[in-house]
């Protein structure tokens, strides 16, 4: 058998390759890659497949019909082959229905030229039969219409294998072995045709159809070790860059391989130098993801990256990345940001928080409302009732009665005051404006609104604060501190004992102290004081009744007007309560109030 049936052997096999190629490719047809894949290796089944029936031909004729079969995948296979590497190499924008319809026009072009050759002979300026090598072959002598058609397949072939290489240069080492496949497979029918072109080497066939072989076997090899028709590798980079989570890869000594655009931002001083140093360098100012990376894989894990300039938190997870045997190659940490999500629960929390308050409040004063707003309704009624009596009977003297039922009026009266200036404060309606004050004209309006209570009970109140003491307040709330101050140390002070007022300047800020002689408090009952947002309140020495809200309204407000309240006590000596209140520095000078309150108002 002569060896021109070997090659036609060959040349089938080499057809076989590619038809099995564009089966592989029509199964994964949702891909545009595989599609533009598939067709290419479609044609190239054409030229071998021409080919193998034009060397065992006999006559010039048949050779011709075999030559045109050829050159379906002659003309179409550059074409092709140009648009699977422009989507290889995600440049898939040039692949337009304009660019497409332009590069088939110059095929089919150059193919109906080759089919009719024998009326204007361009392409072919002759075909002669030679048997110079045992069996027929054709010698063509080339025309201008070739020469054209040559230099177009191979400038597609420059500019695709240029497309190639910026890509290999560009990728991730774990990459290059992928596209390196596709370099070398390429170069098969380009190569051997470029080599028979040439005449370089006399050759006397042509073993252009022999690179689709060449081709077949490191495309298959690339198909079933990387899965090339599976996702593109530059495609897959592009997603991978393009992901919000941040993915950084390592292998199993915990040196860098890869990383996308959101972990550079993520992780400061992460660049293309990074790659290949350790896990320690590259997280040298993120101790907390170092920890991670020390740990097995696991389930994910939330840490708050410090950073000046933007606190965020992340959620982290590390696992194993797998090869085909699902053997581990190599650790994957990914970063999603969950900043969002945290503020959303710490707000949440921090509205569950302040509900919870809000119901305790809630239910302490309907307990305060139940206690303490009956009794003296219920006086006044037993009251009433007693009057109604007495009035009935006549002729007796009423003052009495009438004196103690404005007493429980006033009482009362000062309780709903202080529940409403206290919900007032809760609800946030309690705002500071402060105004320059003498503290000791105030302390006096106060003392003198006391003053039946005090002389009640025999209690002197003096007051050590000098004239022309400034403070930077708002007026009515230190009003209603006072108030509350004095009313507590004479309902605890017994008869005859005294009251004092005391004001001292600490720098920017005016220490007051209300004291008194009374019956002081336990070890205990400080501590509740202290702790308690709502303390019980307890009966004074006349048997005097309170809200147990009065300590809380002064804590609030010299909050409000930034200061603090504290106190000392020894029991059966008495007790010192002080709080403070801010002075302005230009205040050392004896200031009318009113003119001191129009110049510097908040």
């Amino acid at each position: 058998m002569s060896y021109n049936l070997y090659l036609f052997v060959l040349l089938m096999a080499a057809t076989c390759c590619s038809l099995s190629m564009t089966y592989l490719s029509w199964k994964r047809r949702n891909l545009p890659i595989a599609i533009s894949y598939g067709l290419g290796m479609l044609v190239s089944s054409f030229y071998s497949f021409g080919y193998a029936f034009e060397i065992i031909s006999t006559t010039l004729e048949h050779i011709r019909f075999w030559l045109h079969i050829e050159y379906v995948g002659i003309v179409f296979g550059p074409v092709l082959w140009f648009i699977m590497v422009l989507q290889y190499t995600g440049h898939e924008a040039w692949v337009r229905t304009r660019t497409v319809v332009l590069l088939l026009v110059v095929a089919v072009l150059t193919l109906a030229i080759q089919y009719t050759n024998e009326w204007h002979h361009l392409f072919y300026k002759s075909m002669t039969i030679n048997h110079s090598e045992g069996f027929p072959l054709v010698t063509l002598n080339k025309g201008p219409l070739y020469s054209v058609h040559v230099i177009f397949s191979y400038l597609l072939f420059v500019i695709g294998m240029g497309l190639m290489i910026q890509m290999f240069r560009a990728a991730a080492p774990h990459m290059k072995k992928q596209i390196a496949l596709m370099i070398v497979g390429s170069w098969g029918p380009f190569g051997f045709t470029l080599v028979y072109l040439s005449g370089v080497f006399y050759m006397p066939i042509d073993l252009s159809p022999f690179g689709f072989v060449f081709s077949g076997v490191f495309y298959l090899w690339g198909i079933y070790q990387f899965n090339l028709l599976r996702l593109a590798p530059l495609a897959l980079q592009k997603v991978f860059e393009s992901m919000q989570d941040a993915v950084i890869v390592f292998d199993l000594e915990n040196s860098l391989i890869s990383y996308n655009r959101s972990a550079a931002r993520v992780i400061g001083g992460l660049n293309n130098k990074s790659i290949g140093c350790s896990a320690s360098q590259v997280f040298s100012r993120h101790p907390l993801l170092m920890d991670k990376m020390l740990q097995e894989p696991s389930s994910a894990s939330k840490v708050q990256l410090s950073d000046p300039e933007d606190d965020r938190f992340y959620n982290v997870q590390l696992t194993f990345v797998s090869n085909n045997n699902n053997r581990p190659v190599g650790k994957m940490l990914l970063l999603t940001d969950v900043t969002d999500t945290v503020r959303v629960e710490e707000k949440l929390l921090e509205n569950a928080r302040q509900l919870s308050e809000l119901n305790t409040f809630k239910d302490r004063m309907f307990s305060v409302v139940a206690h303490d707003i009956r009794d003296p309704i219920a006086v006044l009624v037993n009251l009433m009732e007693l009057l109604e009596e007495e009035l009935q009977s006549g002729g007796e003297d009423h003052e009495e009665i009438v004196n103690e039922m404005a007493q429980q009026v006033q009482n009362t009266f000062a309780l709903v005051e202080g529940l409403l200036d206290w919900f007032r404060s809760q609800t946030g309606g309690m705002i500071s404006e402060p105004v320059v004050r003498d503290l000791a004209q105030i302390v006096q309006a106060n003392l003198r609104m006391l003053l039946v209570r005090s002389g009640s009970k025999r209690i002197r109140m003096i007051s050590e604060i000098r004239q022309d003491t400034f403070v930077y307040v708002d007026q009515a709330m230190l009003n209603l501190i006072l108030r509350n101050l004095l009313s507590n140390a004479i309902k605890f002070t017994d008869y005859g004992g005294s009251v004092t007022l005391r004001a001292e300047r600490m720098e920017h800020t005016m220490i007051i102290s209300v004291s008194d002689t009374g019956e002081g408090m336990s070890a205990e009952q400080a501590e509740s004081l202290l702790q308690d947002d709502y303390p019980v309140s307890l009966t004074g020495t006349a048997g005097e009744r309170g809200i147990g809200l009065g300590l809380s309204l002064c804590r609030e407000f010299v909050r409000l007007n930034g200061g603090e309240l504290w106190f000392d006590s020894i029991l059966a000596e008495g007790s010192t309560f002080y709080f403070s209140v801010p002075v302005l520095p230009q205040t050392t000078s004896v200031l009318s109030g009113s003119s001191m309150e129009r110049g510097i108002r908040a």
